[in-house]
């Protein structure tokens, strides 16, 4: 059985990053954990979980389809912080209720780099599962 224990991170697909930079970080109080303005990522820190948000115009963005509005999405996943983060186990247990995922890669979240595995609801909606970040340089399994 796959142990959610908090979300870690929610990612939003925005059409001005630098005004919802400024209302999260103003109006919310979040803070700018990381920047990666080369894809087109602000992660900015919401307590103990991260709100990333990609600018749709961005590389990451870009793969995201339309632009928030009436037609199109602005949350691009939801990740959940499950533990212990046994690969095989939660494998076997979503191959054994039908549903897919994509390979184990390393990426960053709220508690910093680890192990994740995207898959998508039955709705279409993508979700994350993060194990815990890497002790000390440890390489993905």
């Amino acid at each position: 059985m796959i142990q959610l224990r908090h979300i870690d991170h929610v990612v939003l697909r925005v059409a001005d990053l630098d005004a919802m930079v400024r209302f999260y970080c103003e109006a919310l109080g979040c803070t700018v954990e990381r920047r990666r303005d080369e894809v087109g990522l602000v992660q900015l820190r919401a307590g103990s979980a991260l709100v990333d948000l990609v600018a749709v115009d961005g590389h990451l963005g870009r793969r995201g389809g339309a632009a928030p509005g009436r037609e199109g999405r602005n949350v691009d996943h939801i990740c959940f912080r499950v533990e212990p983060f046994d690969e095989a186990a939660i494998r076997a247990h979503l191959a054994a209720c039908g549903v897919a995922c994509g390979p184990a890669e390393s990426r960053y979240g709220a508690e910093g780099e680890g192990a994740s595995i995207y898959l998508d609801d039955p709705e279409g909606n993508t979700l994350e599962l993060k194990g815990p970040a890497w002790e000390a340089a440890a390489p993905l399994p």
